[in-house]
């Protein structure tokens, strides 16, 4: 039996990113959030309110780093998710850890997340249905813990976690319970 819980947005897992921009005087900002995601091949769609500090770097700037926050830093993580850079402008140098300039795109690297996207702004889209930013991603960071023998990521190594939508908590991600294309084989088989 199913029961009604009406409009929510409740989709589970949510990804805890961490989107890394440079404001004025190159200062680095960090702003968690869960409403974003790959969106093509080499494209990524940031679904954030227009009236973050990070909306505006990106604005000025036309670039910024996303990043998946890991568990050794979900105290850091969720920190840039309880404080705005409008309000703390030093948030980043609270938090403890380090930024690199990226070689690719004018946006700092948190050096103490395990994996980075370099992306560049090609769109902003402001109507109705909100704001959204798509980035095209110009490389990807790995700290070589986080990489297989054959240079891949692996996600068991990621210590990555997921937003919860429905009670707002923080959930680890991490074991590998089927392989895509090849699970449901079988039943490809059988309906042919």
């Amino acid at each position: 039996m199913k029961k009604e819980l009406g409009v929510h947005p409740y989709l589970f897992p949510m990804p805890v990113l961490m989107i890394s921009t440079y404001g004025e005087d190159d200062v680095v900002n960090v702003m968690n959030m869960a409403w974003g995601g790959m969106c093509g091949e080499n494209m990524v769609a940031l679904n954030i309110t227009k009236t973050h500090k990070t909306a505006e770097n990106i604005r000025q700037r036309g670039a910024f780093t996303l990043s998946i926050a890991d568990i050794p830093h979900l105290e850091e993580a969720d920190f840039f998710g309880m404080v705005s850079g409008n309000k703390i402008d030093d948030k980043f140098e609270r938090s403890g850890l380090h930024a690199v300039k990226s070689d690719k795109v004018d946006a700092p690297v948190v050096e103490e997340f395990p994996l980075t996207l370099e992306c560049k702004v090609v769109k902003i889209q402001d109507d109705e249905f909100g704001y959204r930013v798509i980035g095209e991603v110009l490389n990807v960071l790995a700290d070589v813990e986080v990489l297989n023998e054959k240079g891949k990521v692996d996600p068991t190594k990621l210590n990555a976690f997921a937003f919860d939508q429905f009670q707002n908590g923080y959930y680890a991600i991490g074991e590998k319970v089927g392989q895509a294309w090849r699970s449901g084989a079988k039943m490809v088989r059988d309906a042919k």
